[in-house]
């Protein structure tokens, strides 16, 4: 009994947080109860417990977002913590070199999730920042990392709703694994205008000392013809930089590129 109403209760949590995206950063107390599917008396006492705690803020006009506890925790995930700090100096190289958009991101089922990103005032606009996620098969990260994801979650990603876009955005199973092989032969993938039409991405694979792919690295440019390839060297560059911090030696990158 006292197991099935803790379980209750941590499924009313998670849903209050879910509540949270990008589209909605900031929410009213009623909003939530909407969204959640829970009574008002009851949201408002989960929210005042996470907003002691931590995990929620209310702002000035009482609406809440995600408060800094949960960042902090979530900080703490393993994919993030040594990954982010092996990337940062070689994106910052990156951007350093190109001052266009360079984000670093992981795959999570059929999405990829952006560890960190450096963004310059005069860059293209991009949608991703770091801890959001995009669905896998519109971007160069995730053609990355699809390209080398097992048989079983590459399929899961191809049976699933492949969400368009722009016109451009590849949601044709087929397509998908040729695009995937050409990754895997050419060792980076162009993603081209797939989740906006004013920009394209250049990605290439990060390794661990085990030969895995552990994450994706990109570029994100203004939609040129022509444009994006320049920058192909440069990322292979980063991203070997960030695999040989990881372990993974220079006959090891080669030996699976």
């Amino acid at each position: 009994m006292n197991g099935r109403r803790r379980a209750s209760g941590t499924q009313r949590v998670l849903a209050i947080l879910d509540c949270f995206c990008a589209d909605r950063p900031t929410l009213a107390l009623s909003e939530i109860s909407r969204l959640a599917g829970l009574p008002l008396t009851t949201t408002h006492r989960q929210v005042g417990e996470l907003a002691r705690w931590g995990a929620l803020e209310r702002d000035h006009d009482g609406r809440y977002r995600i408060g800094l506890r949960l960042w902090e925790v979530g900080a703490l995930a393993p994919r993030s913590i040594g990954l982010r700090e092996a990337a940062l100096p070689f994106l910052e190289d990156l951007y350093e070199v190109t001052h266009e958009n360079v984000q670093i991101a992981v795959l999570d089922g059929p999405d990829v999730v952006y560890v960190e990103r450096i963004s310059g005032r005069q860059a293209v606009h991009i949608v991703s920042r770091p801890g959001s996620r995009l669905p896998a098969h519109a971007t160069g990260v995730g053609l990355v990392l699809l390209a080398h994801a097992t048989s079983d979650e590459i399929d899961a990603v191809l049976a699933g709703p492949l969400k368009r876009y722009t016109e451009h955005t590849i949601t044709d199973p087929t397509r998908l694994r040729r695009a995937m092989a050409e990754v895997r032969r050419t060792g980076y993938a162009i993603s081209d205008r797939q989740i906006e039409t004013v920009s394209v991405s250049v990605a290439a694979p990060v390794y661990d000392s085990t030969r895995t792919v552990v994450a994706a690295l990109s570029i994100v440019v203004a939609a040129k013809a022509g444009h994006a390839r320049r920058y192909v060297p440069a990322v292979l560059a980063a991203a070997r930089g960030i695999s040989r911090h990881l372990g993974a030696g220079r006959e090891n990158i080669a030996a699976v590129d």
